[in-house]
């Protein structure tokens, strides 16, 4: 890595890391930058989430798409350089997007990605002035809702992970991401380290 301008990331699992690969990550001076990542699956067999409240959802127009766009980056605090690669997914094949809504207002977003069996929920955010977690739960449920229906037995999200562990160190030791009451696993669990 020498010679070489910038910085250099070493991502890992740290639940499926040996511990041969923890030592090697503690003599080597790495450190941990960033948030970790936690990859979550949940069967389509699962239990529906807790009925959202006054939140209500539904399917994002073609003509919607540079509002979903502009909602992403806002939510997720993205340049607005990006908005257009957002809009762009909206009736993309593959690709369903959805709005959570307060009345008619639009205050939250969620697409998800559908092939074969298997579903990525992507993009789910809220609009910072209308946080808090019926929105979430909202967007959840209508995408797994139209996963079901279009045949899919598994669902993933990436999600920030809470856990503050040291990098070397195993999730075992820290708290379960096992979340049963909505059907939710832990897939992995990631970490990233900036190298000297």
């Amino acid at each position: 890595m020498r010679g070489k301008a910038g910085n250099r990331f070493v991502q890992l699992n740290v639940d499926a890391a040996s511990e041969e690969v923890r030592n090697w990550i503690q003599t080597k001076d790495l450190h941990e930058h960033g948030p970790g990542w936690a990859k979550l699956t949940r069967s389509a067999s699962s239990s529906s989430l807790e009925s959202p409240g006054r939140v209500h959802t539904r399917r994002v127009r073609i003509d919607e798409a540079l509002l979903f766009g502009s909602m992403m980056c806002k939510g997720f605090n993205f340049p607005l350089t990006l908005v257009s690669l957002w809009s762009a997914i909206v009736g993309k094949e593959g690709w369903s997007c959805f709005f959570a809504l307060d009345g008619e207002t639009p205050i939250g977003i969620g697409a998800t990605y559908v092939s074969g069996t298997y579903a990525w929920l992507s993009g789910g955010t809220t609009l910072p002035e209308f946080r808090n977690p019926s929105v979430q739960k909202a967007l959840i449920q209508i995408r797994t809702d139209y996963g079901i229906t279009q045949g899919v037995s598994t669902f993933v999200v990436e999600t920030r992970s809470p856990w503050t562990g040291s990098l070397g160190q195993s999730q075992t030791s820290a708290p379960t991401f096992r979340m049963s009451a909505s059907g939710i696993d832990r897939f992995s669990n990631r970490r990233s380290a900036l190298a000297p």
